[in-house]
């Protein structure tokens, strides 16, 4: 979970979370890959990531997490989770894999993997591309035949895996240690292994994921470091 963040104009109080099949809505899709590649080239000169490849967006078993405006017509932010199956590799095998075989073993059918996280200037500091986009996306596996979900973080946001139930996942690579997406980025492998009762997340984390579970459309005031927001929460994935 790489969060980034860019330069824009503020953003208003109110945004919507919503998720989607990817090939449901080629549009925002479009969107979320321009406003992240565009961070990564501005922020870290990195070209391409495996997250950031354009292949997800026609894939059926890729769910996209976006926050938005009101309007759907500006993309804030947003994160993916995407199944294993035979089509498309997760995104962690194609990072590590040539440093660590193991993960596709690993990554069998019932894995997923948060990825792809990341958030424009006008939302820093207000979670919306780290610990919102997390939440969501361990929130919204209840719907789909998931029983381990992994992701690969950076330093600073291995401690929000943590929150949401995570553990590093030390048989793979130094420890869980690897050097992407270049050799000076320190990124550490993670795994969730009971992504139905997240037995090891914090107390506070479990009470708002449940939540969101029992309650995937609702409104609610959250709070950031740096202000707060009123989200509009769009979590019921339509499947067909």
């Amino acid at each position: 979970m790489h969060s980034t963040s860019n330069f824009s104009e503020p953003v208003g109080s109110n945004i919507r979370i919503r998720v989607f099949k990817a090939p449901n809505d080629p549009d925002t899709c479009v969107r979320f890959v321009e406003g992240h590649q565009r961070l990564l080239e501005i922020h870290y000169g990195i070209a391409k990531v495996t997250s950031g490849g354009a292949e997800w967006t026609t894939h059926e078993n890729t769910i996209v997490i976006v926050a938005e405006n009101l309007e759907g017509t500006k993309v804030y932010g947003g994160a993916r989770v995407q199944l294993a199956d035979a089509r498309v590799p997760l995104p962690i095998e194609t990072a590590i894999g040539k440093y660590d075989s193991s993960i596709h073993t690993m990554a069998n059918k019932g894995s997923a993997e948060i990825c792809g996280l990341w958030n424009s200037r006008e939302v820093a500091g207000l979670g919306i591309g780290s610990i919102f986009m997390a939440r969501v996306g361990i929130a919204i596996c209840d719907q789909l035949p998931v029983d381990k979900v992994f992701f690969l973080c950076a330093p600073v946001t291995v401690r929000i895996g943590k929150r949401i139930g995570g553990e590093v996942e030390t048989a793979l690579g130094d420890n869980g240690i690897f050097y992407y997406p270049k050799d000076d980025f320190v990124a550490t492998s993670m795994i969730i292994r009971d992504p139905l009762t997240l037995n090891k997340a914090e107390p506070v984390e479990h009470e708002r994921i449940m939540s969101l579970r029992q309650n995937p459309i609702q409104q609610k005031n959250e709070s950031g470091p740096k202000g707060s927001l009123e989200v509009d929460y769009q979590l019921e994935i339509n499947l067909r």
